[in-house]
Protein backbone atom coordinates (compact mmCIF):
# COMPACT_ATOMS: atom_id res chain seq x y z
CA UNK A 1 0.00 0.00 0.00
CA UNK A 2 1.21 3.55 -0.70
CA UNK A 3 2.55 5.32 2.34
CA UNK A 4 0.92 8.37 3.88
CA UNK A 5 3.73 10.49 5.29
CA UNK A 6 3.39 14.05 6.53
CA UNK A 7 6.32 16.00 5.09
CA UNK A 8 4.73 19.44 5.36
CA UNK A 9 3.59 19.17 1.75
CA UNK A 10 0.88 21.81 2.12
CA UNK A 11 3.37 24.46 3.18
CA UNK A 12 6.04 23.33 0.71
CA UNK A 13 3.77 23.21 -2.34
CA UNK A 14 3.83 26.94 -3.08
CA UNK A 15 7.61 26.92 -2.67
CA UNK A 16 7.81 24.13 -5.23
CA UNK A 17 5.78 26.23 -7.67
CA UNK A 18 8.30 29.04 -7.22
CA UNK A 19 11.07 26.59 -8.11
CA UNK A 20 9.52 25.57 -11.44
CA UNK A 21 8.59 29.20 -12.20
CA UNK A 22 12.18 30.33 -11.66
CA UNK A 23 13.54 27.66 -14.00
CA UNK A 24 11.04 28.54 -16.70
CA UNK A 25 11.65 32.28 -16.42
CA UNK A 26 15.42 31.78 -16.65
CA UNK A 27 15.00 30.06 -20.02
CA UNK A 28 12.68 32.77 -21.41
CA UNK A 29 15.35 34.76 -23.22
CA UNK A 30 16.62 31.58 -24.91
CA UNK A 31 13.34 30.39 -26.44
CA UNK A 32 13.80 30.03 -30.20
CA UNK A 33 17.48 30.99 -30.04
CA UNK A 34 18.76 27.57 -31.12
CA UNK A 35 21.02 26.94 -28.12
CA UNK A 36 19.78 23.89 -26.20
CA UNK A 37 22.70 23.75 -23.75
CA UNK A 38 22.44 27.41 -22.77
CA UNK A 39 18.68 27.11 -22.21
CA UNK A 40 19.13 24.02 -20.06
CA UNK A 41 21.97 25.55 -18.03
CA UNK A 42 19.96 28.70 -17.33
CA UNK A 43 17.04 26.62 -16.07
CA UNK A 44 19.31 24.40 -13.95
CA UNK A 45 21.03 27.33 -12.29
CA UNK A 46 17.77 29.07 -11.46
CA UNK A 47 16.11 25.91 -10.14
CA UNK A 48 19.08 25.11 -7.89
CA UNK A 49 19.16 28.63 -6.45
CA UNK A 50 15.45 28.54 -5.66
CA UNK A 51 15.59 25.02 -4.19
CA UNK A 52 18.28 26.11 -1.77
CA UNK A 53 15.89 28.68 -0.29
CA UNK A 54 13.44 25.98 0.81
CA UNK A 55 13.45 24.69 4.39
CA UNK A 56 14.06 21.08 3.40
CA UNK A 57 16.79 18.47 3.68
CA UNK A 58 16.46 17.51 0.05
CA UNK A 59 18.27 14.89 -2.01
CA UNK A 60 18.05 14.89 -5.80
CA UNK A 61 17.18 11.33 -6.86
CA UNK A 62 16.13 12.17 -10.43
CA UNK A 63 18.34 14.93 -11.82
CA UNK A 64 20.57 16.09 -14.61
CA UNK A 65 22.79 13.02 -14.45
CA UNK A 66 25.39 11.41 -12.23
CA UNK A 67 27.86 13.55 -10.28
CA UNK A 68 30.64 13.28 -12.88
CA UNK A 69 28.24 14.21 -15.70
CA UNK A 70 26.43 17.19 -14.20
CA UNK A 71 27.93 20.16 -12.36
CA UNK A 72 24.61 21.03 -10.71
CA UNK A 73 21.46 19.17 -9.68
CA UNK A 74 23.23 15.85 -10.12
CA UNK A 75 21.81 12.65 -8.66
CA UNK A 76 22.66 12.57 -4.97
CA UNK A 77 23.13 16.34 -4.63
CA UNK A 78 21.78 17.80 -1.39
CA UNK A 79 19.61 20.91 -1.69
CA UNK A 80 17.65 23.15 0.65
CA UNK A 81 18.56 24.80 3.94
CA UNK A 82 18.81 21.44 5.70
CA UNK A 83 16.39 22.63 8.39
CA UNK A 84 13.16 20.97 7.23
CA UNK A 85 11.81 17.52 6.37
CA UNK A 86 13.97 14.95 4.58
CA UNK A 87 12.66 14.66 1.03
CA UNK A 88 13.40 13.06 -2.32
CA UNK A 89 13.35 15.37 -5.32
CA UNK A 90 12.82 14.46 -8.97
CA UNK A 91 13.32 17.24 -11.46
CA UNK A 92 13.82 18.23 -15.04
CA UNK A 93 14.64 21.95 -15.11
CA UNK A 94 13.86 22.07 -18.82
CA UNK A 95 11.93 19.11 -20.19
CA UNK A 96 12.24 19.75 -23.88
CA UNK A 97 15.53 21.56 -24.46
CA UNK A 98 15.15 21.05 -28.21
CA UNK A 99 11.55 22.26 -28.04
CA UNK A 100 12.76 25.41 -26.27
CA UNK A 101 15.62 26.06 -28.69
CA UNK A 102 13.24 25.70 -31.66
CA UNK A 103 10.22 27.37 -29.97
CA UNK A 104 8.11 24.23 -30.39
CA UNK A 105 5.16 23.22 -28.16
CA UNK A 106 5.13 21.58 -24.72
CA UNK A 107 8.49 22.53 -23.18
CA UNK A 108 8.13 22.52 -19.38
CA UNK A 109 10.06 23.09 -16.18
CA UNK A 110 9.13 20.13 -13.95
CA UNK A 111 9.75 19.12 -10.33
CA UNK A 112 8.30 16.62 -7.83
CA UNK A 113 8.94 16.17 -4.11
CA UNK A 114 8.12 13.30 -1.77
CA UNK A 115 9.32 11.96 1.61
CA UNK A 116 12.86 10.55 1.71
CA UNK A 117 13.12 7.07 0.22
CA UNK A 118 9.78 7.07 -1.61
CA UNK A 119 10.74 7.93 -5.22
CA UNK A 120 12.23 5.26 -7.47
CA UNK A 121 15.92 5.98 -8.05
CA UNK A 122 15.65 5.35 -11.78
CA UNK A 123 18.96 5.25 -13.63
CA UNK A 124 19.48 7.25 -16.80
CA UNK A 125 18.42 4.47 -19.16
CA UNK A 126 15.37 3.86 -21.32
CA UNK A 127 12.05 2.75 -19.89
CA UNK A 128 9.20 1.12 -21.77
CA UNK A 129 6.11 3.09 -20.70
CA UNK A 130 2.38 2.64 -20.89
CA UNK A 131 -0.04 5.16 -19.40
CA UNK A 132 -3.76 5.87 -19.34
CA UNK A 133 -5.90 8.39 -17.51
CA UNK A 134 -8.23 8.03 -14.51
CA UNK A 135 -11.57 6.25 -14.45
CA UNK A 136 -10.47 2.79 -15.62
CA UNK A 137 -10.21 -0.46 -13.68
CA UNK A 138 -6.70 -1.34 -12.55
CA UNK A 139 -4.91 -3.46 -15.12
CA UNK A 140 -7.28 -2.80 -18.03
CA UNK A 141 -4.08 -2.48 -20.08
CA UNK A 142 -0.62 -3.83 -19.33
CA UNK A 143 2.89 -3.99 -20.74
CA UNK A 144 2.41 -7.74 -21.15
CA UNK A 145 -0.20 -7.09 -23.86
CA UNK A 146 0.86 -6.37 -27.43
CA UNK A 147 0.14 -2.78 -28.56
CA UNK A 148 -2.92 -3.66 -30.62
CA UNK A 149 -4.48 -5.53 -27.69
CA UNK A 150 -3.93 -2.53 -25.43
CA UNK A 151 -5.88 -0.35 -27.86
CA UNK A 152 -8.71 -2.87 -28.12
CA UNK A 153 -8.98 -3.32 -24.36
CA UNK A 154 -8.97 0.40 -23.66
CA UNK A 155 -11.58 1.01 -26.35
CA UNK A 156 -13.79 -1.66 -24.80
CA UNK A 157 -13.38 -0.13 -21.34
CA UNK A 158 -14.18 3.30 -22.78
CA UNK A 159 -17.34 1.94 -24.37
CA UNK A 160 -16.19 2.56 -27.91
CA UNK A 161 -14.16 1.16 -30.77
CA UNK A 162 -10.42 1.31 -31.48
CA UNK A 163 -11.18 4.15 -33.88
CA UNK A 164 -12.23 6.19 -30.81
CA UNK A 165 -8.76 5.88 -29.22
CA UNK A 166 -5.85 8.30 -29.70
CA UNK A 167 -2.37 7.22 -28.62
CA UNK A 168 0.56 9.55 -27.97
CA UNK A 169 3.96 8.22 -29.10
CA UNK A 170 7.43 9.76 -29.37
CA UNK A 171 8.41 10.01 -33.03
CA UNK A 172 11.53 7.86 -33.12
CA UNK A 173 12.83 5.20 -35.58
CA UNK A 174 12.71 2.64 -32.74
CA UNK A 175 8.92 3.08 -32.59
CA UNK A 176 8.16 2.19 -36.22
CA UNK A 177 6.77 -1.25 -35.38
CA UNK A 178 4.79 0.16 -32.44
CA UNK A 179 3.26 2.85 -34.66
CA UNK A 180 2.32 0.28 -37.31
CA UNK A 181 0.71 -2.00 -34.72
CA UNK A 182 -1.37 0.81 -33.24
CA UNK A 183 -2.49 2.09 -36.64
CA UNK A 184 -3.49 -1.44 -37.68
CA UNK A 185 -6.33 -1.22 -35.14
CA UNK A 186 -7.74 1.97 -36.64
CA UNK A 187 -6.63 4.07 -33.67
CA UNK A 188 -5.20 7.54 -34.19
CA UNK A 189 -1.68 8.52 -33.16
CA UNK A 190 -0.41 11.89 -32.04
CA UNK A 191 3.32 11.91 -32.63
CA UNK A 192 5.49 14.17 -30.48
CA UNK A 193 9.11 15.09 -31.13
CA UNK A 194 10.19 15.44 -27.48
CA UNK A 195 8.81 15.83 -23.98
CA UNK A 196 7.31 12.54 -22.85
CA UNK A 197 6.45 13.80 -19.35
CA UNK A 198 3.95 16.08 -21.04
CA UNK A 199 2.96 13.18 -23.28
CA UNK A 200 1.98 11.05 -20.29
CA UNK A 201 0.21 13.92 -18.51
CA UNK A 202 -1.95 14.35 -21.60
CA UNK A 203 -3.68 11.07 -20.69
CA UNK A 204 -4.89 12.46 -17.37
CA UNK A 205 -6.81 15.22 -19.13
CA UNK A 206 -8.14 13.28 -22.10
CA UNK A 207 -11.24 15.46 -22.47
CA UNK A 208 -8.99 18.48 -22.99
CA UNK A 209 -6.05 16.95 -24.86
CA UNK A 210 -7.80 14.22 -26.84
CA UNK A 211 -5.12 11.70 -25.77
CA UNK A 212 -6.29 8.38 -24.29
CA UNK A 213 -3.04 6.47 -23.93
CA UNK A 214 0.71 6.90 -24.01
CA UNK A 215 3.04 4.16 -25.29
CA UNK A 216 6.69 3.74 -26.09
CA UNK A 217 10.20 3.95 -24.69
CA UNK A 218 11.81 7.08 -23.31
CA UNK A 219 13.96 8.15 -20.41
CA UNK A 220 13.41 6.30 -17.13
CA UNK A 221 13.86 9.46 -15.03
CA UNK A 222 11.03 11.08 -16.97
CA UNK A 223 8.92 8.01 -16.21
CA UNK A 224 9.22 8.71 -12.48
CA UNK A 225 8.27 12.36 -12.98
CA UNK A 226 5.26 11.31 -15.03
CA UNK A 227 4.25 8.80 -12.35
CA UNK A 228 4.36 11.60 -9.78
CA UNK A 229 2.02 13.69 -11.91
CA UNK A 230 -0.43 10.82 -12.41
CA UNK A 231 -0.39 10.05 -8.69
CA UNK A 232 -1.81 13.54 -8.20
CA UNK A 233 -4.17 13.63 -11.19
CA UNK A 234 -5.24 9.99 -11.31
CA UNK A 235 -4.42 7.43 -13.95
CA UNK A 236 -2.17 4.42 -14.42
CA UNK A 237 1.40 4.13 -15.63
CA UNK A 238 3.55 1.04 -16.05
CA UNK A 239 7.28 1.11 -16.66
CA UNK A 240 9.98 -1.44 -17.36
CA UNK A 241 13.65 -0.53 -17.58
CA UNK A 242 15.38 -1.29 -20.89
CA UNK A 243 19.11 -1.96 -21.10
CA UNK A 244 21.30 -1.72 -24.19
CA UNK A 245 24.55 -2.89 -22.58
CA UNK A 246 26.24 -3.98 -19.36
CA UNK A 247 27.15 -0.41 -18.45
CA UNK A 248 23.48 0.51 -18.28
CA UNK A 249 22.77 -2.55 -16.14
CA UNK A 250 25.55 -1.43 -13.82
CA UNK A 251 23.90 1.99 -13.52
CA UNK A 252 20.71 0.31 -12.36
CA UNK A 253 22.58 -1.82 -9.84
CA UNK A 254 24.34 1.27 -8.46
CA UNK A 255 20.89 2.82 -8.01
CA UNK A 256 19.90 -0.16 -5.86
CA UNK A 257 17.79 -1.98 -8.45
CA UNK A 258 18.20 -5.76 -8.26
CA UNK A 259 15.27 -7.04 -10.37
CA UNK A 260 16.24 -5.68 -13.78
CA UNK A 261 13.13 -7.04 -15.51
CA UNK A 262 10.57 -5.71 -13.05
CA UNK A 263 7.49 -3.91 -14.31
CA UNK A 264 6.78 -0.94 -12.03
CA UNK A 265 3.34 0.47 -11.38
CA UNK A 266 2.66 4.11 -10.57
CA UNK A 267 2.57 3.43 -6.84
CA UNK A 268 5.80 1.45 -7.00
CA UNK A 269 7.61 4.36 -8.65
CA UNK A 270 6.10 6.85 -6.19
CA UNK A 271 5.32 5.02 -2.94
CA UNK A 272 4.06 7.93 -0.80
CA UNK A 273 2.28 11.24 -1.14
CA UNK A 274 3.93 13.61 -3.58
CA UNK A 275 3.71 17.22 -4.70
CA UNK A 276 4.29 18.13 -8.33
CA UNK A 277 4.76 21.43 -10.13
CA UNK A 278 5.22 22.22 -13.81
CA UNK A 279 5.55 25.61 -15.48
CA UNK A 280 5.02 26.13 -19.19
CA UNK A 281 8.03 27.34 -21.18
CA UNK A 282 6.52 27.12 -24.66
CA UNK A 283 2.81 26.94 -25.43
CA UNK A 284 1.31 23.48 -25.12
CA UNK A 285 -1.91 21.59 -24.62
CA UNK A 286 -1.27 21.36 -20.85
CA UNK A 287 0.07 24.83 -20.03
CA UNK A 288 0.49 28.19 -21.71
CA UNK A 289 4.07 29.10 -22.40
CA UNK A 290 5.97 32.12 -21.14
CA UNK A 291 4.66 35.46 -22.38
CA UNK A 292 7.23 38.21 -22.62
CA UNK A 293 6.57 41.90 -22.92
CA UNK A 294 8.98 44.75 -22.37
CA UNK A 295 10.08 44.54 -18.73
CA UNK A 296 7.70 41.72 -17.76
CA UNK A 297 7.21 37.98 -18.09
CA UNK A 298 4.07 35.94 -17.33
CA UNK A 299 4.01 32.22 -16.55
CA UNK A 300 1.37 29.54 -16.04
CA UNK A 301 2.03 26.77 -13.51
CA UNK A 302 0.12 23.66 -12.49
CA UNK A 303 0.64 22.66 -8.84
CA UNK A 304 -0.69 19.35 -7.54
CA UNK A 305 -0.80 17.40 -4.26
CA UNK A 306 -1.60 13.69 -4.24
CA UNK A 307 -2.74 13.75 -0.60
CA UNK A 308 -5.73 15.95 -1.39
CA UNK A 309 -6.02 15.45 -5.15
CA UNK A 310 -5.85 19.23 -5.53
CA UNK A 311 -4.84 20.71 -8.87
CA UNK A 312 -4.12 24.43 -8.97
CA UNK A 313 -3.39 26.50 -12.03
CA UNK A 314 -1.60 29.73 -11.29
CA UNK A 315 -0.59 32.74 -13.36
CA UNK A 316 2.46 34.68 -12.22
CA UNK A 317 3.56 38.04 -13.65
CA UNK A 318 6.90 39.49 -12.61
CA UNK A 319 9.25 42.23 -13.79
CA UNK A 320 12.41 41.11 -15.56
CA UNK A 321 15.50 42.95 -16.70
Amino acid sequence: MPQTVDFNDRMLSLGLARVSEAAAIASARLIGRGDEKAADQAAVDAMRTQLNLLDIAGTVVIGEGERDEAPMLFIGEEVGTGKGPAVDIALDPLEGTTLTAKDMPNALAVIAMAPRGTLLHAPDVYMDKLAIGPGYAEGVVSLDMDPAERVRQLAKAKGGQPEDITVCILERPRHQDLISAVRSTGAAIRLITDGDVAGVIHCAEAETTGIDMYMGSGGAPEGVLAAAALKCMGGQIYGQLLFRNDDEKSRAERAGITDLGRIYTRDEMVTADVIFAATGVTDGSILRGLKREVGWVTTETVLMRSKTGSVRRMTYRTPVK
